[in-house]
């Protein structure tokens, strides 16, 4: 089954769990943790090398709350994008959080993931 064919509350049930992760692992700079659920090719994208850059250079991947709600779904082809407005623990007013989950062998994997 194609991961566009699973109900909201199906997806839901996988992106919040995975969100909530990648707050607290970003939160805290741990790599191993934040990268536990990536499909090998944004794994290779987002490397611990890019990862520390992110963070010298956003203090806003440092600072997100857990306070997030969805805002909805959007799928295409073998991909669904999890659309979060997403809040930081010291600066006022609210982001969007990007999050594109798929299938890579036969399990739920992240293949994108930001905060804008």
């Amino acid at each position: 089954m194609n991961i566009t064919d699973r109900s909201d509350e199906e997806i839901l049930a996988w992106a919040e769990p995975m969100w909530r992760n990648l707050v607290r692992s970003s939160n805290a700079g741990n790599y191993g943790e934040f990268a536990r659920d990536f499909a090998r090719p944004f794994a290779l994208a987002m490397d611990e090398v890019a990862f520390g850059h992110q963070f010298a250079n956003s203090a806003l991947a440092r600072e997100l709350s857990e306070d997030f709600d969805p805002l909805g779904i959007l799928r295409r082809g073998a991909h669904v994008t999890v659309l979060f407005r997403q809040r930081s623990t010291r600066r006022p007013g609210e982001w969007l959080g990007r999050l594109v989950l798929g299938y890579e062998d036969g399990k739920v994997k992240i293949f994108g993931a930001t905060v804008f």
